[in-house]
């Protein structure tokens, strides 16, 4: 793993513009479960049933006992850990420009990068479907379901169901964002949730160096990425962060 580290901190160093994509493993440090795979909710619960938009209008106060009070209770305790926070340090460093992030916790800001592409929007905040005012997800309070907006309006996650398109507005600043970096961090991320996994293959295409940071490879490692580092996203950030504060 050294020497891919040593290689990322040199393609880090000598990179003008940045990006980085991540998903649901860069947050599970923080004890937010994956929605996929092994211990992620869509193997309790059926997506179609809990999680479609169809569902939320049919019976939101479902949707709101099944599965968002059961995302606020985590996202209210979870806190950045190092991955996140070393995102933040490569952007107070300028070398990180911008973060695209398929995850909805929120984690990215707390850790205090700025410039944070939410593409599946955000667990971490709640939108009136009357008046579409905006509630911090940790000020709502869910004793009564489904919780309603001053206005009387319910309130929903500003986060995308099933059903929903991608925000336009976050799927062309991805796009732009991918096809002008010269370095992309993708970390934590399957791979195979479209369309944020065709990120790194219009980074790639664009000429950009990949650099993918997971416990395993994934079917972005054989033909888009330009190497994989093994490791979880904490410690691999640290030492990469390492690198660059303590060169040499």
């Amino acid at each position: 793993m050294d020497t891919l580290i040593s290689r990322a901190v040199t393609d880090l160093k000598n990179a003008r513009n940045a990006a980085a994509l991540t998903g649901a493993g860069i947050s599970i440090e923080s004890g937010i479960p994956p929605f996929r795979g092994a211990g992620g909710l869509w193997e309790r619960f059926d997506p179609m049933e809990i999680a479609h938009i169809d569902a939320f209008v049919a019976d939101p106060a479902l949707v709101w006992r099944v599965l968002v009070r059961e995302l606020k209770e985590v996202i209210d305790r979870a806190l950045p850990n190092d991955g996140h926070k070393g995102l933040a340090r490569l952007e107070r460093m300028g070398i990180l420009k911008t973060v695209i992030t398929q995850n909805v916790d929120g984690l990215h800001q707390a850790a205090g990068s700025t410039d944070v592409i939410e593409f599946h929007g955000t667990f971490a905040w709640q939108r009136c479907t009357e008046c579409d005012a905006r509630v911090p997800t940790r000020d709502v309070d869910a004793s009564v379901l489904p919780p309603r907006c001053s206005c009387g309006g319910i309130l929903r996650p500003d986060a995308v169901l099933f059903g929903e398109m991608i925000p336009p507005e976050a799927l062309r600043r991805s796009q732009e964002v991918a096809a002008r970096c010269d370095v992309m961090l993708v970390i934590g991320t399957s791979g195979v949730v479209q369309p944020a996994a065709s990120m790194p293959i219009i980074a790639r295409q664009s000429g950009a160096r990949v650099i993918e940071i997971n416990p395993e490879p994934t079917p972005l490692t054989a033909g888009v990425s330009s190497y994989l580092i093994r490791g979880g996203a904490g410690e691999v950030m640290n030492r990469i962060v390492a690198g660059l504060e303590n060169p040499g």
